[in-house]
């Protein structure tokens, strides 16, 4: 499946809940910019051939030298400007893709993912052309109504917190972003909402991890740098972690 896969990688967003001068995606972790965890990830995997990096359009000279050229991501085909909105982001990487037949969406503000996570998301979007990540939710869920109260409590056996990367086979997925960007967009938060709403297809979920969180706030990159210490020291070790 190498041959014909495609890695987008989302680095545009605003981070404004992180309360930074910096974008999240930018800032050092451990002595490496967040967004390169998740580009090494896919640079170093054997199931894809190539990365389109969307960043915002102020940023595309400085990712091209200070990310793409700098840590030397080979895979690194495009860098390209993105939108407003994170579906506009989207859709640049879509359409920057050249004969690709699956994408993986990812957003560089999630450094854990990991070649595992990625194989098993191709395995599941190989079966209906459509597959989130994800992991079964830990906590219970209420769905609040208008007034703030409890308005119902689903079953946490069928809750999923939904991660990236979203896969998609190219058709299925830059179709539906076609078609979508004529109409109003309201209520828009993933890109399965998008081929869900558009096409109808059934989306599998396969397996994430619960440490493939995605950088927010303050709190998030603490977590995760913790995480990652925790991580190298295992590896010295030869512990599991």
């Amino acid at each position: 499946m190498k041959e014909k896969t495609t890695a987008i990688v989302l680095a545009a967003g605003q981070g404004k809940r992180m309360h930074s001068k910096i974008q999240k995606q930018f800032m050092e972790l451990n002595g490496m910019p967040v967004l390169c965890y998740s580009l090494r990830c896919f640079q170093e995997s054997p199931l894809i051939r190539d990365i389109i990096l969307v960043t915002g359009e102020e940023h595309v000279s400085w990712c091209r030298e200070e990310i793409v050229e700098k840590y030397g991501f080979t895979k690194v085909s495009a860098v390209v400007s993105g939108g407003k909105e994170r579906y506009d982001s989207v859709y640049e990487g879509l359409r920057a893709c050249k004969d690709t037949e699956y994408v993986l969406i990812h957003d560089g503000a999630r450094p854990f993912i990991d070649n595992g996570i990625i194989e098993r998301g191709l395995m599941a979007a190989a079966q209906t052309g459509a597959s989130v990540v994800g992991m079964p939710s830990k906590d219970t869920v209420k769905i609040a109504d208008a007034e703030g109260n409890v308005s119902e409590t689903p079953d946490r056996s069928s809750v999923w917190i939904v991660q990236t990367p979203q896969i998609f086979r190219y058709p299925l997925i830059y179709d539906a972003y076609t078609s979508i960007l004529k109409k109003e967009m309201t209520g828009i938060t993933d890109d399965a909402m998008v081929a869900e709403h558009e096409t109808g297809v059934k989306i599998r979920f396969s397996e994430g991890s619960y440490r493939n969180i995605k950088i927010t706030t303050p709190d998030d990159f603490y977590t995760m740098r913790a995480l990652l210490d925790a991580r190298e020291e295992a590896q010295i070790y030869g512990l599991e972690s």
